[in-house]
C-alpha cells in the first residue's frame, strides 16, 4: 500500500483494503467468476478464457493469491487454483455490516 500510512489503520481495515484492491481489475473479477464456475482449474484453462497473454493472466493470478482470494496447489507441471472461501466470507461480512448500518441511518 506504499506511503498510505497503513499503520494508522486496524489490521481488519488493512485486510479489507487488500482484498478490495485485488478485486479492482476486471480481469481479476473474470478470473474469480471463472473459478466459481469450474471450481478448480489449471492456469492454461484460465488463459483460454481471457483475452490476455499468459504472462498477464499469471500476474493477475499472483495478485489474487497474494491477497488471499484464491489458493493454488502445484501438481506436476500444472497449478490448480480455487477460491479461498474464508476471504470471500470476510468480504460478505464486511459488506453485510455496511448494509445493516445503512438501513438504520438516514443519509442526505
Amino acid at each position: 500500500m506504499g506511503a498510505t500510512k497503513t499503520e494508522h489503520f486496524t489490521d481488519y481495515q488493512n485486510h479489507i483494503a487488500i482484498l478490495a484492491k485485488a478485486l479492482g481489475h476486471p480481469a481479476r473479477i473474470a478470473i474469480i467468476e471463472y473459478l466459481m464456475r469450474v471450481e478448480t482449474c489449471i492456469c492454461g484453462d484460465i488463459v483460454n478464457e481471457l483475452p490476455l497473454a499468459q504472462a498477464t493472466v499469471s500476474q493477475h493470478l499472483k495478485e489474487l493469491k497474494n491477497a488471499g482470494l484464491i489458493k493454488g496447489s502445484i501438481e506436476g507441471n500444472t497449478i490448480c487454483y480455487c477460491i479461498d472461501e474464508k476471504s470471500i466470507e470476510k468480504l460478505i461480512r464486511y459488506f453485510s455490516q455496511i448494509t445493516l448500518e445503512l438501513k438504520t441511518k438516514s443519509c442526505c
